[in-house]
């Protein structure tokens, strides 16, 4: 699949240049404001687009027909034109009526930032079930704006003033919207048949005596780099957003030696779209098998703190907020200041400080994951005949051992097992341990 940058050039469909609109109601909400519009900015860059000028909006109450006030939606248009843009990317949702709206008004594409994000997903996605679930949740955002002259940054063929320019009107409408739903349909039925896949996998996998940890936080925050720091997996790293869509799991031996598995997710945005989250929910559902997460943050961004709040109301979606967590401050190696340092450890004090670049801290990381398996964890008496000795090598791998004594009829066994491991070893319990 080309990249965002390859299809600017080669498609001339394809607009190329973007001009970027954040809007607020409160003047205290003007700096997050600025952060996220700067943020949007790295996303149409991921994307391949340039940005030409860019326009904060303050709104009393968002306008149903521009979302802001038609005065200032035309000096907008103007400045857009000025600038040689050929799409307005707005940072808040736009209805489908307000994006034909904009365009009909404009001449010039019209979208926000779902629909960038869609479009980078659309570029990152490497398997078949990533691809299953962008095309399903990019099919669910279209089926209310076919009535628009652009979709995802491309003009329609054929179209030069909206659905009434194509000569079918209503009729058109009418097929192009049951064509959609069959596909979304079809995408269903295809992505269910991955997803029955991916659990059998899954299911294949809490079989293993290996407890699970997941690796999430916000897009760019270093989850890859750090599971390559700690398992030299081998995962593509890119200084990008969103430039992993597929889990990667990876096997690592936390001091002790017990085996782990560590899953990379997903990463999270803020104003992410819920078609994305409905649609990568068997991806995140890693996290539901996990026996604890690894939230990464990226120590070196000055939104920090609203990232983790973004991190923490994604995983209260999918069900897993009270699940223990241990928070990784990656990136120190970008933090110079010593005041911001002592700021950090003072704001997150439970936190682990690492760089996964350098390798600082990874020592540390390991023994607090194995602090984290200890603490959820309960002590269990085994006895295992001599016949199944493979099965004394997993417990090995996936429990910690406090004693072992080999008898004639067999070997005894004193361990701490984690939560994913407690159906496994309850088959071989002796007597457990309260």
């Amino acid at each position: 699949m080309k990249n965002g940058a390859a299809l600017v050039k080669e498609d001339p469909t394809r607009v190329e240049r973007g001009f970027l609109v954040g809007v607020y109601s409160k003047a205290e909400e003007l700096n997050v404001v600025r952060e996220l519009l700067q943020e949007l900015g790295e996303l149409t860059d991921t994307l391949g687009l340039e940005t030409v000028g860019s326009e904060l909006v303050r709104i009393r109450e968002p306008n149903p027909r521009l979302l802001i006030g038609k005065g200032k939606a035309e000096e907008i248009a103007r400045l857009a034109e000025e600038a040689g843009a050929d799409v307005i990317i707005f940072d808040e949702f736009l209805s489908p009526s307000q994006q034909r709206n904009w365009e009909e008004m404009s001449n010039l594409a019209v979208i926000d930032r779902q629909e960038v994000i869609l479009d980078i997903f659309a570029s990152n996605a490497r398997t078949s079930e990533a691809t299953l679930q962008v095309q399903l949740a990019k099919a669910n955002y279209d089926l209310p704006r076919l009535k628009r002259r652009w979709t995802h940054l491309h003009r329609q063929a054929g179209t030069t003033g909206g659905m009434g320019a194509r000569g079918e009107g209503e009729q058109q409408l009418e097929l192009d919207s049951r064509a959609v739903r069959r596909n979304i349909a079809k995408l269903q039925r295809q992505l269910d048949d991955v997803r029955q896949h991916r659990e059998v996998q899954r299911a294949r996998r809490m079989r293993k005596p290996f407890p699970v940890a997941a690796i999430v936080g916000y897009t760019n925050a270093g989850k890859s780099s750090l599971l390559n720091a700690l398992t030299d997996a081998g995962v593509l790293v890119e200084d990008k957003l969103f430039a992993t869509l597929d889990p990667t799991v990876r096997r690592l031996k936390l001091p002790g030696g017990q085996d782990i598995l560590l899953t990379d997710t997903v990463g999270f945005i803020r104003k992410l779209p819920h078609t994305l989250i409905e649609a990568f929910k068997s991806t995140l559902e890693e996290t539901v098998i996990a026996d604890f997460i690894i939230e990464v943050a990226d120590a070196s961004t000055p939104g920090l703190d609203d990232r983790h709040v973004t991190t923490m109301d994604v995983l209260k979606q999918i069900g897993v907020a009270e699940k223990p967590t241990l928070m990784v401050l990656n990136k120190m190696d970008l933090v110079d200041d010593p005041v911001e340092v002592n700021r950090l450890r003072g704001r997150y004090p439970d936190s682990v400080f690492v760089s996964a670049r350098r390798g600082d801290g990874l020592d540390d990381l390991a023994r607090l994951m194995a602090g984290m398996l200890d603490a959820e964890s309960r002590e269990y008496s085994l006895f295992i005949p001599h016949s199944r000795h493979d099965i004394v090598s997993k417990v090995r791998l996936g429990c910690s051992i406090i004693d072992e004594r080999h008898e004639a009829d067999g070997v005894y066994l004193v361990v701490m097992a984690p939560r994913s491991q407690w159906s496994f070893v309850e088959s071989w319990r002796r007597t457990e341990v309260v």
